[in-house]
């Protein structure tokens, strides 16, 4: 909240991404930034990565976007993050909103 209260609405996914690795590092959290994982097909791995935005504390999927509105397209992009991780909680968070509660969204993966 403190980036999109700084920042505002309005700018490249790149700046708030900058904005937010300083706020994680201030509180001295650990994360992964452009986290690559690989693309897995039948057990062999293509010639492609995943790239993740953040990975907060090895226990938080964070992807960020800066889009008019979350398509429903983020939120299977984040979904599939978190099944690649194994990782059962993720945030998408849309800075390009007035209020960012509004672009905010909690995804959790159910337990087997």
């Amino acid at each position: 909240m403190e980036v999109h209260r700084n920042l505002g609405p309005g700018l490249l996914e790149s700046t708030y991404s900058e904005g937010l690795s300083w706020e994680l590092n201030t509180a001295g959290l650990a994360f992964d930034r452009q986290l690559q994982i690989p693309v897995m097909y039948k057990g062999q791995k293509l010639p492609g990565v995943y790239r993740i935005d953040f990975v907060v504390e090895k226990q938080v999927v964070l992807e960020i976007k800066a889009a008019e509105t979350l398509a429903p397209v983020h939120q299977a992009q984040l979904l599939t993050y978190m099944k690649h991780t194994g990782i059962s909680v993720g945030l998408l968070l849309n800075f390009n909103t007035a209020v960012l509660k509004d672009g905010l969204r909690r995804l959790a993966l159910k337990s087997p």
